[in-house]
């Protein structure tokens, strides 16, 4: 694959999860962060099956999605048993 292609896969998975996704600091609902999750999950697997390639930042967004999700999952564990 060249840099040409690489940098179009890249751009359009940028647009994908900027006109689609919020931001993980932006998001306030545990079941929000899932649906990000599961559907930035199912583009990377996308990318993977159709393009052998994904961009290193989704990787990054994802784990970025993943500590949201563990901050508020400690946030209402917190105020239960508290």
């Amino acid at each position: 694959m060249s840099d040409f292609e690489k940098r179009k896969l890249d751009s359009d998975f940028k647009r994908f999860t900027t006109k689609n996704f919020e931001r993980p600091g932006d998001c306030r609902n545990i079941d929000q962060i899932r649906f990000y999750v599961q559907e930035l999950c199912a583009k990377i697997e996308e990318y993977e099956c159709r393009f052998n390639y994904v961009p290193q930042w989704a990787y990054a967004l994802l784990a970025q999605y993943n500590i949201a999700h563990n901050s508020l999952l400690h946030s209402s564990f917190r105020a239960a048993y508290a």
